[in-house]
């Protein structure tokens, strides 16, 4: 597997809610408790699954993975017809969630790049290097320009 691209980016801003949370709800919790409360239990799980995207591109495939990687994605590269860099409005969020016309993956930020799939849905991979990740696929496709979505 011959990686082109490789890029953790940082979900600061899921880092900071549940920072924040953790600040409130720590107060509030029994003075001499014997176990772990199941609400930082819970935060300290978003943490370990959703704190960080790995994106990475090779000949083959372009992998998503968010976190410690029980939460992944595989798209074949021959199931990619198009993509081009977007940026997202700011109420799509973080996560896996419905986006304009599809499906986001995102960490943090408002950039991403868009996959058109041969099927002709939608997947948007959230990113604070778009314009690496683009130049990557084209790369791995062979292809000297970026493709752009139709």
């Amino acid at each position: 597997m011959n990686t082109h691209y490789r890029h953790t980016q940082i979900g600061w801003a899921i880092l900071g809610v549940v920072t924040g949370v953790a600040v409130l709800v720590a107060p509030r919790l029994p003075a001499g408790g014997t176990g772990v409360p199941g609400g930082l239990v819970v935060l300290a799980l978003v943490v370990l699954l959703f704190s960080t995207l790995t994106v990475e591109v090779d000949g083959e495939a372009i992998r998503l993975r968010f976190g410690v990687g029980l939460v992944r994605k595989r798209v074949d590269l021959a199931d990619v017809r198009a993509w081009q860099a977007v940026r997202n409005p700011w109420y799509c969020g973080w996560g896996i969630r419905r986006a304009p016309g599809g499906v986001l993956w995102n960490v943090s930020g408002f950039e991403a790049v868009e996959l058109v799939l041969a099927d002709g849905r939608r997947l948007r991979i959230g990113t604070d290097e778009p314009s690496a990740l683009v130049s990557a696929l084209a790369r791995a496709r062979g292809e000297s320009g970026v493709a752009s979505a139709p």
